[in-house]
């Protein structure tokens, strides 16, 4: 019964007319919603691409223009600046160092001793040499007195020997005359002549043995003369290395090492200091050595030392190549600029290639080097991206091979985040 009471009671509330002004205010709010939607869809068509389009902003890039000029291909290598002239004292015999004079930082005048070093045992095989000589020269002495003596023999027996040919010659000739006048025999005139004949062979064999001994005599003693000089010239090197033996640098400069350690043996030929001329100095660079074949001495090259940009050229390159590096060796233009000091870290450019007059534009990361790359050319308030191929490349140009014009603005700063998109809106 409740029930049917409820049922009755609703459906005559919906048999009530609906007040026109809540039809109205109800059919205002579903034009209003309509409207507003469709402003948005409209809205969205016309803005959202601009919107939804990624954007940078202008004071957070840097472009650069492309122009015409001239540029250089440059290779970059890492340097260190090192002095152009160091002196490597080594030691001139084996020895225990006394004392070290100087220490590293020194500055050193020439001709002042370094390091003192014991010499005792050179001193010792000094005196030794000097009794070799006196001995030598004693037995040289010794020797002359005696081939003298053997000549002054072989000389009295000559003047003997030449007294009897001469002798036997007048008794042959008064022979031949007896025999003429049959006073004496035939065999006594030949027995006269063969003793004439054999004192003549006797004759000039002490002529010869004369000169042979007087061969003899100089072949000796010039062996003794060379012995003499071997020692004489084995006694100057000895004295000459101990005048080394305090290590006495050849030019003004500064001690950049030297042995550490009092008392320990440095062998003949170890290094036992290094002297540097900081007046003037040249670089040490290293680079890849996939770039060997294009380096070859005389190219030209910068080196930035601090601020300061300076010239040179290869001067050497070393032949060894270890763990894919190469050292090149540059000489400087100014090699006593300010700026310039041992061990400094500098930046190395070598200048491979050049040309005189082509496209090119200030490098930037968006510019690594050469070959094909995207890069995004400002038109307005939108960058589009370009293929653009780059040529020759130093570390402040590249050439522009194809892809851009003169006056173009290209985005230089780092575009990595961008490259998939084909243009950017520049705010």
């Amino acid at each position: 019964m409740a029930r049917s009471l409820l049922l009755n009671s609703v459906e005559a509330n919906m048999d009530r007319p609906v007040d026109p002004s809540y039809s109205r205010t109800r059919w205002v709010k579903r034009i209003s919603v309509a409207a507003l939607g469709t402003l948005g869809l409209l809205a969205l068509f016309a803005w959202g691409p601009a919107f939804l389009k990624p954007s940078v902003s202008r004071s957070q890039i840097r472009t650069a223009l492309v122009s015409i000029g001239p540029i250089e291909s440059t290779l970059t290598a890492s340097g260190t600046v090192v002095p152009e002239f160091e002196q490597v004292l080594a030691a001139p015999i084996s020895a225990r160092v006394m004392r070290i004079l100087k220490k590293p930082g020194d500055t050193v005048r020439k001709g002042e001793p370094i390091v003192e070093l014991d010499v005792t045992d050179s001193q010792s095989e000094v005196k030794t040499i000097d009794n070799k000589v006196a001995m030598k020269e004693n037995e040289q002495g010794e020797l002359q007195i005696i081939l003298e003596n053997t000549l002054i023999d072989l000389k009295s027996q000559l003047e003997i020997k030449n007294l009897e040919v001469q002798s036997l010659e007048l008794e042959v000739g008064q022979n031949r005359k007896l025999r003429n006048e049959e006073l004496i025999s035939d065999e006594q005139l030949r027995k006269s002549e063969v003793q004439w004949q054999r004192a003549q062979i006797e004759l000039k064999k002490l002529e010869g043995s004369i000169q042979n001994a007087e061969k003899s005599t100089r072949a000796q003693l010039a062996g003794r003369d060379i012995e003499m000089n071997i020692l004489r010239q084995e006694k100057q090197d000895k004295q000459r290395l101990l005048r080394l033996a305090t290590t006495e640098s050849d030019r003004d400069g500064v001690l950049t090492w030297v042995v550490q350690e009092v008392g320990s043996v440095i062998r003949q030929g170890e290094v036992i200091a290094r002297v540097a001329d900081l007046g003037s100095f040249r670089v040490e660079a290293t680079l890849s050595d996939v770039h060997a074949g294009r380096l070859v001495p005389g190219l030209p090259a910068r080196v930035r030392a601090n601020e300061a940009m300076l010239d040179g050229t290869i001067t050497s390159i070393l032949p060894t190549i270890k763990d894919g590096v190469m050292t090149i060796v540059i000489g400087l233009k100014d090699r006593s600029n300010a700026n310039l000091r041992s061990n400094l870290r500098v930046d190395v450019y070598v200048v491979s290639g050049h040309k005189d007059r082509t496209l090119k534009i200030k490098r930037g990361p968006a510019i690594p080097g050469e070959g094909m790359q995207d890069l995004f050319v400002v038109r307005g308030d939108v960058a589009v991206k370009i293929p653009v191929q780059i040529g020759l490349s130093s570390f402040e140009e590249a050439e522009i091979v194809s892809g851009l014009m003169e006056g173009d603005e290209v985005i230089v700063s780092d575009m990595s985040d961008y490259l998939a998109r084909k243009e950017i809106r520049v705010r």
